[in-house]
């Protein structure tokens, strides 16, 4: 098992069979930056083009279709002192007779500060947001695997690959598991937020680049169909389409093959289960397909799960 330090060079508005910037084994570790969502680096240049530009893709050997590729996140850092942010909710998510009273959006920018763990707004010395903290809680808005058939997706949406999910629950100590359809897997990640309330309803969370550290493990012959993630403490799964109710539908039916596959439920038993238990979470309900997450607490399985 090796560590690999990278450095980016390249970035992809895609989520492709791109050609691979970094081979590893399955068990290596990985350590690289991204940018944020404009593209803008460590250092504020515009590195890439805007549109949640991924770095990768990292090809991990082994990993075909039909098995699951693991990451698990051990470290996800903003690596600047500054995010930016929509100032002005999304039209979508209010009522459509309100919608067109919001006045137009701009972009703030935010102090980060990593190493205390918190973020202020600039320039606020009067009202609300005057001397306010916020705790930091960065995440990876938009990762995933190649999907099927040779297709190259848009970093601006999602679907059963992964992709832009925008959901604050992927924090470092989190394991993420997708569907392998290409070989290699071939992972893109980025859109890093420092920051971000459910359901990305400004159209943003706290962007800003990031430093990330993970390790890949292919799971032979373990075929799922959509995003699953795991923390200490419970499993969820991720159904990413629109409308909203599609997506619940596509989470709650990957919860119910995990719970009948892997812990061997019944379909009666998992179905008692998540319907006196389960909790849901609406990940995006601004990109071009709405993200869904399914969580069921760990305290109410059986035995342990195999993968």
């Amino acid at each position: 098992m090796a560590d690999h330090p990278f450095t980016p060079t390249v970035y992809w508005n895609t989520i492709g069979s791109h050609e691979p910037a970094l081979y590893v084994e399955s068990g290596d570790t990985v350590q690289t930056t991204t940018v944020d969502a404009r593209g803008w680096d460590s250092a504020g240049d515009q590195a890439a083009a805007r549109g949640n530009p991924m770095t990768g893709p990292i090809h991990v050997a082994g990993a075909e279709p039909g098995d699951t590729l693991a990451v698990r996140f051990e470290r996800i850092v903003p690596n600047r002192e500054w995010a930016w942010a929509s100032d002005v909710l999304s039209p979508n998510v209010v009522d459509p007779e309100f919608a067109a009273r919001l006045p137009k959006a701009d972009i703030r920018r935010w102090k980060v500060n990593a190493a205390e763990g918190c973020a202020e707004l600039e320039d606020a010395r009067a009202g609300y947001w005057a001397g306010r903290r916020l705790p930091l809680r960065p995440f990876l808005g938009c990762f995933g695997v190649a999907p099927a058939r040779g297709q190259a997706i848009s970093t601006s949406t999602s679907g059963e690959h992964g992709g832009n999910m925008d959901y604050r629950g992927f924090v470092a100590g989190v394991t993420a598991y997708f569907p392998v359809f290409a070989p290699g897997a071939l992972l893109h990640l980025g859109d890093g937020h420092a920051l971000q309330g459910d359901g990305e309803i400004a159209g943003t969370g706290l962007e800003i680049s990031m430093s990330v550290r993970f390790t890949v493990t292919v799971l032979k012959g373990r075929a799922i169909g959509w995003p699953r993630g795991e923390t200490e403490d419970r499993i969820f799964t991720v159904g990413n389409a629109r409308p909203l109710d599609q997506a619940l539908q596509y989470a709650t039916t990957e919860m119910l093959r995990w719970l009948t596959e892997d812990y061997k439920l019944t379909v009666q038993e998992a179905s008692q289960l998540l319907g006196q238990t389960v909790r849901y979470e609406i990940a995006n309900v601004y990109n071009p397909a709405y993200s869904v997450v399914c969580l069921i607490d760990k305290a109410y399985l059986p035995g342990v799960a195999t993968s």
